[in-house]
């Protein structure tokens, strides 16, 4: 079974630790089984490709390389710092995603 993470595609998230320290982007793509996000504009990587029909020079294409989770944290929609999450249901019954720093509901 995999576990449930906090960070989802699509949300604002910063770098807490690593290389990518204070750099901040939007998370792509998750990936649930290796813990693993890719975020844009973080972990610039290298990669040489061969030529195909898309790229007919092939040669060597910048993209993004991935995060372990723990290395990245939610920014507060209020004041643009890291902050925690929790889950709590709203007035309507939904279940939502809130910054425990502001109390703010994460879209």
């Amino acid at each position: 079974m995999q576990k449930k993470l906090h960070i989802k595609k699509g949300d604002q998230v910063i770098a807490i630790s690593g290389n990518e320290k204070g750099k901040s982007g939007t998370v792509l793509e998750v990936d649930r089984t290796k813990m693993r996000a890719i975020v844009e504009g973080l972990n610039i990587m290298s990669v040489h490709t061969k030529p195909n029909a898309a790229n007919a020079d092939g040669g060597i294409v910048k993209k993004e390389g991935s995060i372990h989770i723990s290395n990245l944290s939610h920014i507060d929609p209020k004041d643009g710092k890291a902050c925690r999450i929790g889950r709590k249901v709203d007035d309507a019954g939904n279940k939502v995603r809130f910054s425990k720093r502001s109390g703010e509901v994460i879209k």
